[in-house]
């Protein structure tokens, strides 16, 4: 008896004798367990030999599975070395020659011997019967594998459920165990050559167990995923159905076209970038709106505020073209003069073309007054970056809602300025002018002032929330300029957030330039003249200047220009024979009249006692000022006129303070005051006038009228004085020097802390033979405002009694 024959089972097994070859079919990408019967189509010569070899004798082969599918006359190495003894139950001819057949697996077995018989394989075998250990370690694997399969039957329809619940003996449980592993989906090659390789139950049981808990999880995974899925068309389902019934209702009611509309909102805001906090604003008035009659009143507050915040830019930005050469052309040929001006705001933008990593511009404030080409000033900015230009007018705001918004609570509410100003643009990066930032206002209803502070400041504009939109929105990309006359009226903390650039006054010799190179051009290209038909010289533009006009500007200028040209046309549509008008000297008085303005009258006297000439700033250029006195008989009043405001008043006073601790120099009793009064006017009595730069002039004036001598002709002065005597700066230098000039001064006294703002005029406007002298105390300034020093007789009497007494 063989050694197989003569092994023993627990159950003591009956092991039939077999053939010494039996006919091998290997098998593609299939492992066939013992006690399952598998249908199996053989196509390859090899195989379909050996089954009909198998037929002839008693139906018994021995199935194996290739290690790789793709060779297709597999040899020994080529195949797994245990498989499985099987009988073909049935066999069927198909009509291409293959067979299929009907196989039941009897056995495990591993080959033991392989040859080639009659065109098929044939290989000895010896079968590896079942270890069966009916310790408790083997009941307690079946039962967790009898629930794990459980389990698995509840989630795979196809695996019957049956197959566990009649077993009891270790004999059952080898044929549940290989049956399991057959019915068992998705399971790859290795694992059930792996099954089939292991003759012991209980680790067979215990492999099980791990190919069914993964198995159950995948399966249930999947459940989750498809019920998940299931839910998302259900609701998508259900979605398109309700937006069908809502489509048929609106078109019942007549909103099919509001409809419309909404759905063309909802794909404008996939364009524009909005910000997450905005979007769910607007989704939220959306479905407000959806919910709403067309004509209702709230069904407009809706639709006013989702065309706002869909209309204004949020993430379309313009491209700087900065070229400082260009930018340099375009400020040359739109302004005149202005040579500092220029010079800074090429600097802001060759700090811009340098930078590139920059984000923040600079808050620019031109200050100047009127007319002097702020506005215009700004424009040029905007072209020399090449981004869009926006103008604001702050002119008597003073309501805060003006630069925030309103509310939409309130019937007819907007957005404030800033927000108007960013729709207008339409790029996230324009440039914005504030214009006239000085003359807002506050009252009641809030600051405007205030309220631009969060504009202007680069830390806090990039998250800018106007009261109307309610959503934060960024400012940080806005280069702003702003411009004002009087740089006292602007807020402090709003004057500390700008750069400033001031623009000062044209002098006559830039308003001729400007009115031959800008304003003649225009007007005549705008009225259909050309030189040959309208003619005027420098002379009568010089006489218009000086005489018609009285401005910092040229607006008046322009004004007066484009008259002259009207009349020309008057006469050359009246006279048909004309061909040319020259404006003569007779043609300009009878178009414009007598001359407007005149310079300030000077006294003409020879001996000026009692005179002193003063320089003034106004809004509209510098002025010169007049100051008389007279000293009579009294009792130690001191009498102000003139309009002068309280700061000149008090420059009087301490003026003739000075004067009363210079009394004995002066060659005056100490008493001199308290029986005398004094009286200081002002010419142009109905103009107001203040400011301390008369100080040294009301001081000079006084001297002259107290002591009887008389100051020098063709002499003015500026700068304010202390009780010490000494002579402070003043402002408005560069206006006052060329008032001086233009009423035909000689010399003007200024303060010597003025003298490098004097050189720096000089460098800009030529003041001709204008000569400057400075001054730092008040004895300075009377050395050189009288011909003989008031003061130098009285010191050479004290220095002689003093030798005497010596």
């Amino acid at each position: 008896m063989s050694e197989l024959e003569e092994k023993k089972t627990p159950e003591t097994e009956i092991i039939e004798p077999q053939p010494v070859l039996l006919p091998l079919v290997p098998l593609k990408n299939v492992v066939i367990l013992p006690k399952s019967i598998t249908p199996i189509i053989v196509g390859r010569p090899i195989s379909i030999k050996a089954v009909e070899a198998a037929l002839k004798s008693d139906r018994t082969v021995f199935i194996t599975t290739q290690k790789d599918a793709n060779v297709e006359n597999p040899g020994q190495e080529d195949l797994f070395q245990h498989g499985t003894r099987a009988t073909v139950l049935q066999a069927m001819r198909m009509p291409n020659g293959s067979l299929k057949i009907l196989a039941e697996g009897i056995r495990r077995a591993k080959i033991k011997e392989f040859a080639v018989q009659n065109e098929h394989i044939g290989v000895s075998i010896q079968e590896l019967p079942t270890d069966y250990d009916k310790g408790a370690e083997t009941e307690a694997t079946w039962r967790q594998l009898r629930a794990l399969y459980q389990v698995y039957a509840s989630l795979n329809d196809k695996a019957p459920a049956d197959l566990v619940e009649s077993v009891k003996t270790t004999q059952e449980m080898d044929y549940a165990a290989d049956t399991m592993a057959m019915h068992i989906a998705n399971l790859t090659i290795e694992d059930r050559q792996e099954i089939l390789e292991e003759p012991r139950l209980k680790e067979r049981m215990l492999a099980l167990c791990g190919l069914l808990k993964k198995e159950i999880e995948i399966l249930q995974t999947e459940k989750r995923i498809r019920g998940h899925i299931q839910t998302q068309v259900e609701k998508s389902q259900r979605e398109y159905y309700l937006t069908e019934q809502m489509k048929a209702i609106q078109k019942e009611l007549g909103r099919e076209d509001q409809s419309e509309e909404i759905k063309q909102i909802r794909d404008k805001i996939k364009t524009l970038g909005l910000t997450t906090e905005a979007k769910e604003k607007v989704e939220k008035e959306i479905r407000r709106l959806e919910q709403m009659p067309p004509l209702s009143s709230e069904a407009v507050v809706s639709r006013h505020y989702i065309d706002w915040i869909t209309s204004i830019p949020w993430t379309k930005k313009s491209k700087d073209t900065i070229s400082l050469k260009r930018a340099e052309r375009i400020l040359d040929s739109n302004h005149a003069g202005l040579k500092k001006p220029k010079e800074l705001i090429l600097e802001f933008l060759a700090t811009r073309k340098f930078s590139k990593d920059a984000k923040r511009s600079p808050i620019i404030c031109l200050v100047g007054p009127p007319g002097v080409g702020k506005t215009s000033l700004a424009s040029s900015i905007a072209d020399s970056v090449g981004r869009q230009f926006v103008r604001i007018s702050l002119g008597g705001v003073r309501d805060e809602a003006e630069i925030r918004g309103h509310r939409r609570t309130y019937v007819g509410a907007l957005p404030g300025k800033i927000i108007q100003a960013m729709r207008k643009a339409k790029t996230i990066n324009p440039v914005v002018l504030l214009d006239e930032i000085d003359k807002m206002s506050r009252d009641i209803h809030g600051d405007p002032a205030a309220a631009l502070l969060e504009v202007l400041d680069p830390e806090q504009n990039r998250s800018f929330t106007d009261h109307f939109l309610d959503v934060e929105y960024d400012l940080s990309n806005v280069m702003f300029i702003t411009t004002a006359n009087v740089l006292e009226h602007i807020p402090y903390p709003l004057f500390d957030r700008l750069e400033i650039i001031s623009l000062s006054g044209y002098t006559d010799e830039e308003k001729l330039h400007i009115a031959k190179k800008f304003l003649l051009p225009k007007w005549m290209d705008e009225y259909g003249l050309n030189k040959q038909t309208f003619k005027i010289s420098d002379t009568i533009i010089t006489s218009v200047i000086a005489d018609y006009t009285k401005e910092a500007g040229v607006r008046q200028l322009e004004r007066l220009l484009a008259k002259l040209m009207r009349r020309a046309i008057q006469l050359l549509l009246k006279e048909k024979e004309t061909k040319s008008v020259t404006v003569t000297p007779s043609r300009l008085k009878e178009w414009l009249g007598n001359p407007t303005f005149k310079k300030t009258s000077l006294s003409t006297k020879d001996k000026r006692i009692g005179l002193a000439t003063g320089l003034a700033w106004t809004e509209v250029g510098g002025d010169v000022m007049e100051i008389e006195t007279s000293v009579l008989p009294g009792k130690g009043n001191v009498t102000l006129t003139g309009q002068l405001g309280e700061v000149m008043q008090e420059s009087a006073q301490a003026a003739l303070s000075y004067i009363r601790t210079r009394a004995d120099d002066l060659q005056l009793k100490p008493s001199f005051y308290s029986n005398k009064d004094i009286h200081i006017h002002v010419p142009e009595g109905a103009t107001p006038k203040d400011g301390p730069s008369a100080g040294i002039s009301i001081c000079t004036a006084l001297v002259s009228a107290l002591i009887k001598a008389p100051t020098k002709q063709k002499l003015a002065m500026t700068g304010e004085i202390t009780l010490q005597g000494r002579v402070l700066s003043i402002g408005g230098l560069k206006e006052k020097l060329l008032a001086a000039k233009q009423h035909g001064m000689q010399a003007v006294i200024i303060p010597e802390e003025n003298k490098d703002d004097a050189e720096t005029v000089t460098k800009e406007v030529d003041l001709g033979d204008l000569e400057l002298i400075t001054a730092k105390t008040m004895d300075d300034v009377l050395k050189n405002a009288f011909e003989k020093n008031p003061l130098t007789r009285r010191r050479k009497i004290k220095r002689t009694a003093k030798t005497r007494k010596v």
